[in-house]
């Protein structure tokens, strides 16, 4: 396939431009800045400019564009960081995808779609929760309307929180383990969405060349909840991890992000178990003990 892939410098960008490549297929990169390799073309988001040629008989967009979520303590302006980074890029990539017929737009998304759920599991069939991370995921998927209206197969990616080597979830945890400082956040009971950057990347490619179209979750088949997130994280780390971070600290910290972090959303992988996914990685032990070595 001819892939073009948007975010593609993030922590699943890189992962799965590897994995195209491995993989055969020959990927293009939309950069921000002057091209500095044959791959890569230019595009301006804010500015709706896209360079000529870029989707040149091309099979399929990836669109992987967003600031972090979790980086930052979210004032009203970097509300609107978040918003615009997933939004406007969204926007300019389905117009492209209607206007050079372009036949499949694999497009991110996140769990955050279902707001607070519960002890109940759900999955793709599921309405959109409250919140603001809810709100913006509600928007960002409308973003690809133009594609899925020309006849593109528009699929929604929600990714769950990404366990990987290096980056993702346990980019500032690992310090925090390693020196026996980790611990569950507020009771522990939460369940917290998870997902190996193997899985997740494997996942991405395998939707791209299946037929399935609209929300997809991306999440480990078995979710964990945070208490025993915690105590996998602690053994494959081979440190205790006695502590607990209550929820006013998170509260005084994080400010109206804590609420986010400390929702329950037990959110499970339907459609990809039932179009024959096959998971490496079943459990947050198993996905854990890799990256740790274990």
């Amino acid at each position: 396939m001819r892939v073009v892939v948007a975010g593609s410098t993030g922590l699943i960008g890189t992962a799965l431009v590897a994995k195209l490549r491995q993989d055969g297929d020959e990927v293009l990169r939309l950069v921000r800045t002057a091209p500095a390799a044959p791959d890569e073309r230019f595009w301006d988001p804010p500015a709706g400019v896209v360079a000529d040629g870029a989707f040149d008989g091309v099979d399929a967009v990836v669109n992987l564009c967003g600031a972090g979520v979790a980086r930052k303590r979210w004032s009203q302006a970097r509300k609107q960081v978040l918003l615009d980074s997933r939004i406007v890029p969204t926007e300019v990539l389905a117009g492209a995808v209607a206007q050079h017929g372009v036949p499949v737009l694999v497009n991110g998304s996140a769990v955050g779609y279902y707001g607070t759920t519960g002890p109940a599991p759900v999955d793709e069939t599921e309405q959109a929760g409250r919140g603001f991370l809810a709100d913006l995921c509600v928007r960002w998927e409308a973003a690809t309307e133009a594609a899925g209206a020309a006849g593109a197969r528009v699929v929604l990616a929600r990714t769950a929180q990404v366990l990987a080597p290096s980056g993702g979830l346990l980019g500032p945890l690992r310090p925090l383990f390693s020196l026996a400082l980790g611990g569950k956040l507020g009771d522990g009971g939460q369940y917290m969405p998870w997902i190996h950057i193997d899985d997740e990347v494997a996942a991405l490619s395998f939707l791209l060349r299946d037929d399935i179209a609209g929300p997809v979750n991306l999440t480990g088949p078995i979710p964990a909840t945070n208490a025993e997130f915690t105590r996998a994280l602690s053994r494959a780390k081979r440190r205790p991890a006695v502590l607990t971070v209550p929820k006013i600290a998170l509260q005084v910290a994080l400010g109206e992000l804590a609420g986010e972090i400390l929702r329950s959303q037990h959110v499970v992988p339907k459609v990809l178990r039932d179009n024959g996914f096959g998971f490496r990685f079943d459990t947050v032990e198993d996905a854990l003990d890799a990256i740790e070595g274990r």
